[in-house]
């Protein structure tokens, strides 16, 4: 090291300066990354709920093959609530339907008939029809 830096170092005046810059590119570098993690969030927030409404859709599935309330429907409710995509599910053994609100971007309709059918080992249910309906919103809780 040459003499010169050598001698700056033992400088009182120098060293409070250098100790004053560290504490204040520090201080910069913890607020700038604050700063990006609040922006981040606000900006990630707006364009979720926007894209969920306007992807949402409601189609009331006609069941064969059900032949119980515990074991059949709320099995199959059950197979479509765990399904990524589907926001309410609903199944009756009385009118052997079930209505199902989903996102159309993860899942479509032949997706949520894929999964009725496929449920039990897939050779029990069929879906007979599937039509649209408009979108109510549901109150009851999914199990």
């Amino acid at each position: 090291m040459p003499i010169f830096a050598i001698s700056l170092l033992n400088n009182e005046p120098v060293k409070v300066h250098i100790k004053f810059f560290s504490i204040a590119i520090m201080f910069l570098i913890f607020v700038s990354c604050e700063f990006n993690k609040e922006s981040k969030l606000e900006v990630k927030e707006e364009p979720e709920a926007k894209v969920i409404a306007k992807n949402l859709r409601q189609v009331k599935v006609e069941i064969k093959g059900m032949t119980c309330e515990i074991g059949c429907a709320r099995l199959i409710q059950s197979k479509l609530y765990k399904t990524d995509g589907v926001t309410y599910a609903k199944v009756s053994f009385e009118d052997s339907s079930g209505v199902v609100s989903f996102d159309q971007n993860k899942i479509n309709e032949d997706g949520i008939k894929a999964i009725i059918e496929k449920t039990a080992g897939g050779d029990i249910y069929s879906v007979a029809s599937i039509q649209e309906i408009d979108i109510v919103v549901q109150n009851d809780e999914i199990q």
